[in-house]
C-alpha cells in the first residue's frame, strides 16, 4: 500500500504531475467525446472556469507559474499504446469496440489545445476555445488541476508528521463510511470523484478501499486510467454539456424545445443497454418527461443529478407507470452531492421501487472536512462549463435554480420555451 503521506512530503510534480493521462478523465467524457465527433465535429465552443464558491480565492492560494506548468504539462500528453490497446480493445458495458477506429485514429494523434489564463479579483479566469471534440477534453484535468493545486498550497505548510497523522485521520474517515455502507442491502455504488478529487494518489486509494471494504456492493468508476490499472468496470452514460450545447445552436424557439431529445436521439443510434440513461433536468425535469417520445421510456433508466433526489426518483416513477413501463425494471442513478446517510436513506426508500445505483463523487474522493485548521482542506465548488456554442451563449437551468447559468436574458427565455415556473432552491454542497 502507498504511503501517500510520505509521497507528499517528497513530492517533485515531474514525478507525480497532477493529471498523468489523457484518460485520466471520466469516461462519460471519451462516450460524449466520441458522439460529438460523429455528429457536431465542427462546432466552436468556449469552455470556461466557475469557481461558484467566490469566498475561495483561487489566484491566491494557487501560484500562477505553477498552474501554468501543470496545464502545459496535460498539452504534452498523449494516449500511450497501452491506453490505446485499452480503449480499442476493452470490454465496456458488456460491448467490445465500443470506440471506433476512426475515432480512435483521431484520438491517438490528439494534443489538447491552448488555454487562456488570467488573474481577476482574486479568482482564476480560465478559457479553452475551439473545435468541440478537443475543447471539451479539458474539463476534468482542469478542474483536477485547480483542486489539487488548492490543497498542495495547504499541505506545504505542513511537516512530515503532521502529514502522517492527516492522512491516517482522513484513510480512518473513508473507512468508517465503507463500514457504514457494508450494511446497506442490495448496494450498487460506484466512483464519480474524479473531477473534484483531493489528488490522483488519493482517489486511487479510495477506491482501492472500496473494492475491499464493499466487495461487490463497488460496481466500478468513472476513472478511465484507474479503471485500466485496477481492472475495474469503467462507469459513466452522458452528461449536461451535450444538450446545453445542442440548444445553443437551435435557430428558433421550435427548435430549442426539440433539442435535448435531438442529443438522445444522436445517442440512441450509438448506444444501447446500461447506456441508455436519460439525464432529464438540464432544462427542468418536468418539462422533460411531461414532452418526451415515447421511445424514450424503452430506455434502460435515469440518472438524478440536482434537486430533491427522492423529488425526482418519484417524478421518473410516475412517468414510467403512466407511460405504460414497469419501474421495477428500470434503472435510477442518484449522483448529486451524495454522502453515506444519504445513500442509506435512498436506498432504504427505493428498494422495491426500481433497481438503484449510486455515482458517490466529491464527498468520497475529496472529504477532508474537519481535518485541518480553518478547514482548509474542505472540498468546494467548482466547475468547467461550456459557456458558448459558435458564438452563442450556453444555458442550464437545472431542477435547483442555484445551479443555473447564463445571460439572464436567456435564461428567461429558456425558461419560457420549456416551461419552466417556481422551483425549489437546493444547498450546492460540491
Amino acid at each position: 500500500m502507498m504511503d501517500i503521506a510520505t509521497r507528499v512530503w517528497n513530492h517533485k510534480w515531474k514525478i507525480d504531475p497532477i493529471v498523468r493521462s489523457l484518460i485520466d478523465t471520466d469516461f462519460y467524457k471519451l462516450l460524449m467525446c466520441q458522439s460529438v465527433f460523429r455528429n457536431k465535429p465542427d462546432t466552436q465552443v468556449t469552455f470556461s472556469l466557475i469557481n461558484r464558491s467566490k469566498h475561495i480565492p483561487l489566484a491566491d492560494l494557487i501560484d500562477e507559474g505553477e498552474l501554468r506548468e501543470q496545464l502545459d504539462h496535460i498539452r504534452s500528453l498523449s494516449l500511450s499504446r497501452g491506453e490505446s490497446t485499452w480503449m480499442r480493445g476493452n470490454t465496456f458495458y458488456g460491448k467490445r469496440q465500443m470506440f471506433t477506429p476512426q475515432f480512435m485514429d483521431w484520438f491517438e494523434n490528439l494534443r489538447l489545445p491552448e488555454y487562456h489564463l488570467e488573474k481577476r479579483d482574486g479568482q482564476y479566469e480560465l478559457t479553452f476555445q475551439g473545435a468541440w471534440p478537443e475543447v471539451m477534453l479539458w474539463e476534468i484535468p482542469a478542474l483536477s488541476v485547480l483542486m489539487e493545486l488548492r490543497g498542495r498550497a495547504v499541505l506545504k505548510t505542513m511537516g512530515k508528521f503532521e502529514l502522517q497523522v492527516l492522512y491516517a485521520r482522513a484513510m480512518t474517515k473513508l473507512w468508517e463510511k465503507v463500514e457504514h455502507l457494508r450494511d446497506v442491502d442490495g448496494l450498487r455504488l460506484a466512483d464519480f470523484g474524479t473531477r473534484r478529487r483531493h489528488s490522483f494518489l488519493w482517489q486511487d486509494w479510495a477506491v482501492q478501499a472500496m473494492c475491499e471494504g464493499l466487495g461487490d456492493k463497488f460496481v466500478g468508476t468513472s476513472n478511465c486510467l484507474i479503471a485500466k490499472n485496477r481492472d475495474l468496470e469503467a462507469i459513466g452514460t452522458n452528461a449536461h454539456e451535450m444538450p446545453m450545447v445542442y440548444s445553443a445552436l437551435a435557430e428558433t424557439d421550435a427548435a430549442l424545445a426539440q433539442a435535448p431529445y435531438d442529443v438522445l436521439s444522436d445517442w440512441h443510434d450509438e448506444h444501447d443497454g446500461n447506456l441508455r440513461i436519460i439525464l432529464p433536468d438540464t432544462y427542468g425535469t418536468e418539462g422533460f418527461l411531461e414532452k418526451a417520445p415515447d421511445w424514450l421510456t424503452e430506455w434502460t433508466g435515469i440518472r438524478i443529478d440536482s434537486g430533491d433526489p427522492a423529488t425526482g426518483a418519484e417524478k421518473a416513477i410516475a412517468w414510467w407507470k403512466a407511460r405504460g413501463e414497469d419501474p421495477t425494471q428500470k434503472l435510477v442513478i442518484f449522483s448529486d452531492g451524495l454522502d453515506v446517510d444519504k445513500i442509506a436513506e435512498l436506498q432504504t426508500q427505493f428498494a422495491g421501487k426500481c433497481r438503484i445505483s449510486f455515482g458517490w463523487g466529491t464527498l468520497l474522493t475529496n472529504d477532508f472536512r474537519g481535518l485541518v485548521a480553518d478547514d482548509a482542506l474542505a472540498p468546494f465548488s467548482l466547475v468547467c462549463k461550456a459557456v458558448s456554442a459558435n458564438g452563442r451563449p450556453t444555458v442550464k437551468l437545472s431542477d435547483n435554480p442555484r445551479k443555473a447559468m447564463g445571460p439572464q436574458a436567456e435564461i428567461d427565455r429558456y425558461k419560457r420555451v420549456f416551461g419552466v415556473g417556481d422551483q425549489d432552491e437546493q444547498a450546492v454542497v460540491v
